[in-house]
C-alpha cells in the first residue's frame, strides 16, 4: 500500500472559460499536515475544489485517495470514502444549532460512537459546549471556524481539507486554531492539506509544502526546507 493517502497528476481545472490550474501534481503522505502556499488568485482554493470535485468547477486530471482512483467519483462519494473539505468562509449551516451542525457531519456514519464525538470535540472547543443550543449564524467567526472543523471531523475523516482557516479571524484566534490542528493531527492521527495565507504559522505544524503560482507548482519539498528558503521567506514570510 502506498504511503500517500493523496496523490494528484496533471490537475487541470477551469471555471467557463477561464483556465486556473495547469498540470498541477503534488503528494499528501498517510498522517502528515501539508500546506500549499501561494498568493490569491494562484488556484489554491480550485485545488482543494478540484480534489473533491466540486461542481462549480470542471477539472481533468487523476487524482488518487486511499490508494482508489476517485478522478470521476461525485463530491458525496468521496466524503463517504473518507475526505471532508472546510471550505474557506466557515461554511456553518446558520440556521442549525451548533449541535445540529455536528450531528449533520456524521451523517455518512453508520456506527454508534457519534454522541461520544461531540463530546470529544466539546471538550477540544468548550465553548461550542456552551453554545450547542444557539444558532450557528450567531457564533463570533472563530467559534463558527471551530464548529466548521468540528463537523468535518465528525465524519472521522482520513483527509481533513482546509481552506484559509485563518480568513478574518484574529490573531490569538489563530494561534490557538493552529496548535489545535497540531493537536489533532498527532492525537488523531487525521491527514490534513491545508491551504493558507498565514505562511508563517501554517509550515510551523506542516511536514510537507508545496508553492503555487498562476496554476502550478512552483516549488515543493519539506515544510522545513521552503521556510528556509530566501524566495519564499521574501514573497511569504515577511523576509
Amino acid at each position: 500500500m502506498s504511503e500517500n493517502i493523496l496523490e494528484v497528476r496533471d490537475l487541470q481545472a477551469s471555471y467557463g472559460q477561464v483556465d486556473v490550474l495547469r498540470g498541477v501534481a503534488l503528494e499528501v503522505k498517510t498522517g502528515e499536515v501539508c500546506v500549499i502556499l501561494g498568493a490569491n488568485g494562484a488556484g489554491k482554493t480550485t485545488t482543494l475544489r478540484s480534489i473533491c470535485n466540486m461542481p462549480i468547477v470542471a477539472s481533468t486530471g487523476t487524482i488518487t485517495f486511499a490508494g482508489e482512483d476517485i478522478s470521476n467519483t461525485d463530491t458525496g462519494g468521496i466524503v463517504a470514502q473518507g475526505m471532508a473539505h472546510v471550505p474557506q468562509g466557515r461554511g456553518t449551516f446558520p440556521e442549525l444549532s451548533t449541535l445540529e451542525n455536528l450531528q449533520l457531519g456524521a451523517y455518512v456514519r453508520k456506527d454508534n460512537e457519534v454522541d461520544d464525538d461531540i463530546d470529544r470535540w466539546f471538550q477540544m472547543f468548550p465553548v461550542l459546549k456552551e453554545r450547542k443550543d444557539q444558532a450557528a449564524g450567531s457564533l463570533s467567526g472563530g467559534e463558527q471556524q471551530m464548529l466548521a472543523v468540528s463537523r468535518a471531523l465528525m465524519s472521522r475523516p482520513k483527509l481533513l481539507l482546509l481552506d484559509e482557516p485563518s480568513l478574518g479571524l484574529a490573531p490569538i484566534i489563530i494561534e490557538d486554531l493552529f496548535a489545535t490542528f497540531k493537536q489533532i493531527n498527532q492525537d488523531e492521527g487525521t491527514t490534513m492539506l491545508i491551504v493558507e495565507q498565514n505562511a508563517n504559522l501554517a509550515l510551523s505544524i506542516a511536514q510537507s509544502a508545496y508553492v503555487l503560482e498562476t496554476g502550478s507548482i512552483a516549488l515543493s519539498g519539506p515544510a522545513a526546507q521552503l521556510r528556509d528558503d530566501p524566495a519564499v521567506q521574501e514573497a511569504y514570510l515577511g523576509a
